[in-house]
Order: C-alpha cells, then structure tokens, then sequence
C-alpha cells in the first residue's frame, strides 16, 4: 500500500509537468510468485492504482505495468518493451524483419542492442522468453569469447566489429545465427537445421536486410541534423522584417 501511495504521488507529479509522459510500472520481485498469482497480484496493483487515478479525476492517464525477477531476464525484456515505444521508425524495422524471414525460413528474428541486451525490434510473431533468453546468452557468449580470442596482443580492436558473426547449433535440431549490424546492433535468428542448409541464400537476405537499416537510421540522422539547422537559424535570426539588428531587450 505504501508503493502504491508513492506511485500515484509521482505519477500525479509528473503529470502536471507534463501530460504527455509515458508511465511504465515495472513490478520487482516477482520470482516467489507462482503464475497464477504474479498474474492476479499485477490485476490487483493495476486495479487499485487506476481507481486512485480516477479518484483524483485522471482517469485518462495510461499505466503499463511489467513484472521483473533478478533471477531471469524479465528486467531486460520489460525494457526493451519500453524502449521500442520510444523508437519512431519500430513499424519499419518490423517490416523488415517480417520480410526478412519470411523469405529466408527463419522462425524468429531479434534486432538487439549488443551492450544493453534489449531488443529493439523483432518481427510480429510473439516472443518467447525462453527464445529471448537463449539470444541474450549468444550475445554474451560471442562477446567473451571475442574478447579473450579476438583482440590483439596489446588488447586493440574491439570485441564486436563489422566481422562478428556466430553459429550455435542446439540440440532440438534449432541453429542459432547472430550477424553484426551496425557497430552497435546485432541479428539473433531462430533457423531451422534443414533452413539453414540454404545459409546463402540467408546471408544474401541479410545483406539487402543490413543494408536497409543502415538507411532508415541514415535518414533519421539526416532529419534530426535538419531539424538541428533550422532551430539554429531561428536562433540566430535576430534581426527586424526591414534588415536592422533588434534591440537587445
């Protein structure tokens, strides 16, 4: 009851300074929980948070809520869930995706983030927390092994470059297939053992697929540079309609 009262109290806050913000509830704790009961315990906390809301006559604000364990990585799930919210081109990486492994004979494909380990795109089939964990242990396992075998001498170069790319084959006749990028994004697939025999074929998609993404964040640069040039114009645009300098006010 009290991290409730904390919670309409911030969210009440926060409001009033901003009425657009977007509000994630993560839940900790969760792992002494059975199934049944995380799922009534998050209905029951999310009943009573928006009847407070309601009480105080803001109704209208949106709570998502997310239940987190230290003992899994639900934390890293929960964030890349808030984090794809934030990301304007997520209905384009999608897309790509979808097209990606539709055309490839992948099952399941993941976009992450290689130092956060959060997704930041993946395609419309849902997600399996065992999938996403198993990904999430590729991309450790890549990188130390990197680290410990592809560095030089002298410790230069970097763990993860334009070269990485990893093969892990499971023991469910699965194959796990990770592909740099860009300099800070990596592709996790699920392929098939009989799918992956046309690995050519994969690796030309992924090409096209790469390819495209370096677009989509290339013209977003190229946006958020616009948008950059025209706010310093403004700023600097300090004179009268007839040309003479405005008066310092």
């Amino acid at each position: 009851m009290e991290a409730l009262a904390r919670l309409h109290l911030t969210v009440t806050r926060a409001y009033k300074v901003n009425p657009d913000i977007n509000f994630e509830i993560f839940i900790h704790k969760v792992d002494g929980l059975s199934d049944d009961h995380k799922i009534e315990t998050q209905r029951d906390i999310h009943q009573r948070a928006n009847d407070d809301l309601a009480d105080a006559g803001l109704e209208k604000i949106h709570l998502s809520f997310y239940l987190t364990s230290i003992y899994d990585h639900s934390i890293f799930e929960a964030f890349s869930k808030v984090v794809q919210k934030l990301i304007l081109q997520l209905p384009t990486l999608e897309n790509l995706l979808n097209i990606f492994i539709s055309n490839s004979g992948i099952e399941k494909a993941f976009l992450f983030d290689v130092v956060s380990k959060i997704y930041i795109a993946t395609d419309s089939t849902p997600v399996d927390m065992q999938t996403y964990e198993l990904c999430c242990d590729m991309i450790d396992v890549v990188i130390d092994i990197s680290c410990i075998y592809g560095l030089k001498e002298d410790g230069a170069g970097t763990p993860y470059d334009k070269e990485s790319t990893a093969i892990i084959k499971l023991n469910n006749t699965t194959v796990l297939y990770l592909k740099e990028v860009t300099k800070f994004l990596a592709l996790v697939c699920f392929v098939r053992e009989e799918c992956f025999e046309r690995k050519g074929l994969i690796d030309y998609n992924f090409h096209c697929f790469r390819k495209a993404i370096h677009e989509v964040f290339e013209v977003r640069m190229k946006v958020v540079r616009s948008r950059k040039h025209q706010n310093q114009m403004q700023k600097n645009k300090r004179a009268t309609p007839n040309g003479t300098p405005r008066a310092p006010l």
